[in-house]
């Protein structure tokens, strides 16, 4: 695990824990192994969600954007 992926399988273990736990990933027991899969509509909500981050930040940011333009111009005005 360690050579192909740089991570060990206790990291991996704890990692597909974490998923589980948040809902991202089922496992179903399989002898004395796990067999994972992601869930996809979990993944869906969470796209949702960044997208619907996105939106808002874009839009916020954008206006900081231009109060900082306006300052800078401005600024650059008083200078002259």
């Amino acid at each position: 695990m360690r050579a192909e992926f740089g991570i060990s399988q206790p990291a991996v273990s704890n990692h597909l824990k974490v998923l589980r736990d948040a809902g991202f990933a089922q496992s179903v027991a399989a002898g004395s192994r796990r067999i994972y899969a992601l869930r996809g509509e979990r993944m869906t909500e969470a796209q949702r969600w960044v997208d619907e981050q996105v939106g808002l930040w874009t839009t916020t940011l954008d206006a900081l954007d231009t109060e900082l333009h306006r300052g800078r111009r401005a600024a650059s005005e008083e200078e002259s």
